[in-house]
């Protein structure tokens, strides 16, 4: 048995495959970690989406801001869905779409495998969460999300503000804590996530850090797998491992083997920067 985590795929259904193929991955011996967007940009979201629901039994999904955005588009008239782009635009007038998009809005903003010794989500954690703490608030979001009252939430997903406060509730609750788990880059100590800041570490104002290493953040007992972040590239140290290497882009899919002593890396050509 191997359990790999695999950074964004964003519809890069090729790119998978071949990913698959060189680490031998056995649905009915392994398992694999998919750290969000799944979905959008690569031109092959409906095959890439149609792949891991074929494998769900043998994946741990968690939602990043793409799978969001295509779950709150979901919700839309038909003839707005027309307007998104090609790529999600196949997925929303598939033949399977709802069996597709219901099985995606049951999946977590935030897993964590005590037993592995690891715990995943798409963005980050402010940096006063511990993980308890992150995954009570995680579980507060998913368990509106998969019951009746999950268009209300999906239709008010949309927003920067406001900034996370503990006081929050309703609507501007649900954001906030949407919004860390798969939106965040950079912060301030105190927690308010900077969005307009997207570059590498180094480049980012004065006063604003990485959310994994912003001052006096709390200790956290076990490592966090994460994406999001194409431009920090492969990360590993300060409490994760961050995996989005830009496969969509025309850099490597990346995985990385979680069980064992030893952190294999293993990566194939992504996308064609050229393509699409």
């Amino acid at each position: 048995m191997a359990i790999w985590a695999i950074g964004d795929l964003q519809g890069c259904y090729d790119p998978l495959q071949r990913l698959l193929e060189k680490i031998a991955f056995d649905p009915a011996r392994d398992r694999l970690w998919l750290c969000g967007d799944l979905v959008n940009r690569g031109m092959q979201s409906l095959e890439t989406l149609r792949l891991v629901h074929e494998l769900r039994a043998s994946c741990t999904v968690v939602l990043g801001n793409h799978d969001l955005s295509l779950l709150a588009i979901g919700l839309r008239r038909p003839e707005e869905q027309q307007k998104v782009n090609p790529d999600l635009r196949r997925i929303l007038f598939a033949s399977d779409r709802d069996v597709l998009l219901d099985w995606l809005r049951q999946q977590p903003l935030m897993h964590i495998d005590r037993d592995l010794g690891f715990a995943m989500l798409h963005a980050g954690i402010l940096p006063q969460w511990g993980l308890d703490e992150a995954r009570g608030y995680a579980a507060e979001v998913e368990e509106r999300l998969r019951g009746p009252a999950h268009a209300k939430l999906l239709r008010n997903l949309y927003g920067d503000k406001p900034g996370w406060s503990p006081r929050l509730a309703g609507g501007d609750r649900w954001r906030a804590i949407i919004n860390v788990f798969s939106r965040m880059r950079y912060c301030t100590p105190g927690g308010r996530i900077v969005f307009d800041v997207k570059g590498m570490p180094g480049t980012q104002p004065a006063g604003v850090y990485p959310w994994f290493s912003a001052p006096g953040r709390v200790e956290r007992e076990l490592p966090i797998v994460c994406g999001h972040w194409s431009s920090l590239g492969l990360q590993m140290g300060m409490g994760i491992y961050a995996l989005d290497t830009g496969c969509v882009w025309g850099g490597p899919l990346t995985a990385l083997r979680l069980d064992g002593d030893e952190r294999r890396i293993v990566q194939v050509p992504g996308r064609d920067a050229k393509a699409g």
